[in-house]
């Protein structure tokens, strides 16, 4: 397997900068997830590094070889699509093989691979139906066993779960995410679904309009969000922004919110001006649904939703502003009722007028 090394890497159409200069590096065996919103340029960048669409500068290696200009063949990668992309007229084994047969390789070689690939994915029983014959989790593991084939240094999946539905999206996470660590194999996956991006990436890299707004780990954007796009799209459901106005307190910064509440939160090596306008987060579980621990805000109760295992509260505050709250799932309450919330300072995030991160919240402390 290989790493991969993308620097000043930009993408043009025209007069069109889809891709703004991205610069980083996926290490050996990495799991490594393109996520952000649509038209984020992050399929485009995946068919960069798959040789799909050119690089109109900078610079692409794979394994320590500079790839910017090498084809798609000769990259040593293999991509899954959105759609299964399988030959209907073929069976399972000939749709996995026929990579195989197009370069040359002997019978023996392909058959080898394609019983070892099938078996990974516990396809033996279905290698003689053709596609028609198969649900969607088959066909798609079906077109997973055609780049397993070809034993690349490189995988890449471009939101190969977004046509399944919600239970098998969930199976097919768990089954490739199994295939990374037995393969050990450096994968590059892009999604949309944050979900997906946070329960199996070993790194994430989040864009928005062509640009990178931060990478990390899971848990880093989720408790580190460098600035309230990242905040706002990492975690589920989003984390809840209030407007307030910050001041120096000492060694202290103290957030007035709505109604004039005021909290006081650790300044660190943060620094404000007196009556500074900034945005307060939160995330939903992070706040306190009985009202008890932190500022406490009066709401009233616009919607419940009570899912079982957890009850989401949707609130308005009396300035209008809406808050989510995910309280236990015993939790009950009617639409119109008073309710009041706590917000922790532990778990605050506080962001300036530009949207880039002051304090985030330490849950350790």
């Amino acid at each position: 397997m290989a790493d991969v090394t993308l620097r000043n890497v930009t993408k043009q159409f025209g007069s069109v900068s889809v891709i703004k200069g991205v610069d980083f590096s996926i290490a050996d065996g990495e799991f490594c997830v393109f996520v952000g919103p649509s038209g984020c340029g992050k399929s485009t960048l995946l068919r960069m590094v798959a040789g799909l669409e050119e690089i109109s500068s900078g610079e692409l290696k794979i394994g320590g070889k500079d790839m910017t200009h090498v084809g798609p063949s000769d990259r040593g990668v293999a991509m899954v699509f959105q759609s299964y992309a399988l030959y209907p007229h073929m069976t399972v084994a000939d749709n996995i093989g026929f990579g195989l047969r197009m370069t040359g390789h002997d019978k023996a070689e392909i058959e080898k691979r394609m019983q070892r690939a099938a078996k990974m994915l516990q396809l033996e029983p279905l290698l003689a139906r053709k596609p028609s014959q198969l649900s969607g989790g088959q066909r798609q593991r079906v077109a997973i066993g055609r780049a397993i084939v070809r034993n690349p240094e490189v995988f890449l999946f471009d939101e190969p779960l977004s046509n399944l539905d919600a239970a098998l999206r969930v199976q097919m996470r768990t089954e490739i995410s199994t295939l990374h660590q037995d393969l050990k194999a450096t994968m590059i996956y892009v999604t949309h679904d944050q979900v997906e991006a946070m329960t199996m990436a070993d790194k994430i890299v989040v864009l928005s309009a062509g640009s990178i707004e931060q990478i990390g780990s899971p848990l880093e954007l989720y408790h580190r969000p460098n600035n309230l796009f990242v905040a706002g799209f990492i975690g589920s459901p989003k984390m809840n922004f209030l407007k307030a106005t910050a001041s120096p307190a000492g060694d202290q910064i103290r957030v007035t919110l709505v109604g004039g509440v005021e909290i006081l939160l650790p300044a660190g090596h943060a620094r404000v001006s007196d009556g500074q306008a900034v945005t307060l987060g939160i995330r939903p579980e992070h706040i306190d649904a009985d009202g008890k621990d932190g500022a406490i805000l009066p709401a009233k109760l616009r919607l419940a939703e009570y899912l079982g295992s957890e009850t989401m509260f949707y609130v308005s505050l009396t300035d209008g502003s809406d808050v989510s709250v995910k309280a236990d799932g015993l939790a009950t309450a009617h639409p119109g009722a008073d309710f009041r919330i706590g917000i922790p300072p532990k778990a605050c995030h506080l962001f300036d007028a530009s949207g880039v991160a002051i304090i985030n919240g330490d849950l350790t402390k």
